[in-house]
């Protein structure tokens, strides 16, 4: 038989879990920020060995 009253700690897990959500999707959008830039260096690399000038 469950508890009876108030419900335990509900409103920590609701904050707890937006603020792992924020920093994930944080990190994530880091992540693929440094994947464009590296990508975009490549790129610069690359043409200018194709044409030293």
């Amino acid at each position: 038989m469950g508890k009876s009253g108030k419900e335990k700690n509900t409103k920590n897990k609701s904050k707890h879990s937006k603020l792992i959500k924020r920093k994930k999707s944080k990190l994530k959008a880091d992540k693929e920020a440094r994947a464009e830039r590296l990508k975009n260096l490549q790129k610069a690399l690359k043409a200018s060995k194709e044409n030293p000038e």
